[in-house]
């Protein structure tokens, strides 16, 4: 395989399954609110959303189409 092309795939990829890896980033989330007992639920959620923000692909925005942060 052409590892040149494996981030390229890789962001293809994230584009194509966007709504399965926020959803995956939400689970992810929730579990370690639960597991934190809810102590620390803002920050969590800033860090899950600003992960969507910056994956391609990703959050209400759509991410950034060169994988950058927007904003």
């Amino acid at each position: 395989m052409d590892l040149g092309n494996l981030g390229d795939k890789a962001k293809d990829l994230l584009e194509e399954h966007a709504d399965k890896v926020d959803d995956g980033i939400d689970k992810v989330a929730d579990l370690v609110d639960e597991k934190t007992g809810g102590k620390h639920t803002d920050k969590i959620e800033a860090a899950a959303e600003k992960l969507k923000d910056v994956l391609p692909g990703g959050g209400a925005s759509g991410g950034a189409a060169d994988g950058s942060a927007a904003g």
